[in-house]
């Protein structure tokens, strides 16, 4: 039975979770590509040679042109290791944590898939079908307190994402703090304000801290966009929006304020994530 690699310890059963990591990558990244960048090493006993068996995983190595991601089974446990390669030579490694190993992982396959389609959107949704906890997991908005959680929002992101998108990302929170007491108690409106601040602004952001940082600052798209710029404009659109749903509470225009919701549901709901 496959593990679950978002609940993963280093005490769990390393074949099932290597197993999860394979069916991971083979369902986030087109079936061409999942062979071309993750190598699977099998130690294959007698019996299972006779019966036909795939054998025991005992290394996974993910490969991109300037990384090289390793997991080895080292007797009952698993080691992670990092590559930094350039022209095809290993500059340097580094050990790495179950854990940290997991992050890097997922940020790679990310970005592989991204690049293989021609648009980060592919990431996001890479990441959804990989399982793997992503950099990024801690951006999130409670809904048991929005107010707080946007107010944290920025400076959890310092440092993490370009110095534009963190200013959209703070007039899209303070419009949210300031719309959120105008619609309480008024059902839908309320849901749809909520949804925004705990769902649709923290997934645009997740998307993009999941990406490997200098690949989501300089790696370009066939349009010549990077990542960076795709999160600015789909920030853009966000804020856009907010302010709109923000006037409508203030108008105490429930119409208007749900026209705006229909919009951020259709662009947003789908981890929105067009970045």
């Amino acid at each position: 039975m496959s593990l679950n690699p978002l609940s993963a310890q280093p005490t769990d059963d390393p074949q099932a979770l290597m197993a999860s990591l394979v069916e991971g990558a083979a369902r986030a990244l087109p079936g061409g590509v999942v062979d071309s960048v993750l190598e699977v090493e099998r130690a294959r006993s007698l019996k299972d040679r006779l019966s036909g068996g795939a054998g025991t995983i005992t290394q996974l190595k993910l490969t991109t042109p300037k990384d090289a991601l390793t997991l080895r089974l080292d007797g009952k446990r698993l080691v992670g290791e990092s590559a930094y390669v350039s022209g095809g030579v290993i500059i340097s490694r580094k050990t790495l944590s179950l854990g940290d190993w997991l992050t890097a992982f997922a940020g790679e396959i990310a970005a592989v898939a991204a690049d293989a389609a021609g648009d980060a959107a592919s990431a996001a949704r890479a990441l959804q079908v990989l399982g793997v906890a992503p950099a990024g997991s801690d951006v999130v908005v409670d809904d048991s307190d929005v107010d707080t959680g946007l107010r944290l929002l920025s400076a959890r992101l310092d440092g993490r994402i370009p110095p534009t998108a963190g200013e959209i990302v703070a007039r899209i929170a303070s419009a949210l703090r300031d719309t959120l007491p105008r619609v309480l108690g008024g059902g839908d409106t309320e849901i749809l304000v909520r949804r925004t601040a705990t769902v649709y602004l923290p997934d645009t952001i997740k998307a993009y801290v999941a990406l490997p940082a200098d690949w989501a600052r300089s790696h370009r798209f066939t349009d010549g966009s990077t990542a960076a710029d795709l999160l600015v404009a789909q920030l853009e659109t966000l804020d856009e929006a907010v302010g709109r749903m923000r006037d409508a509470a203030i108008e105490q225009d429930a119409s208007a304020l749900l026209v705006n919701g229909a919009f951020l549901s259709d662009r947003f709901a789908q981890s929105s994530l067009e970045i």
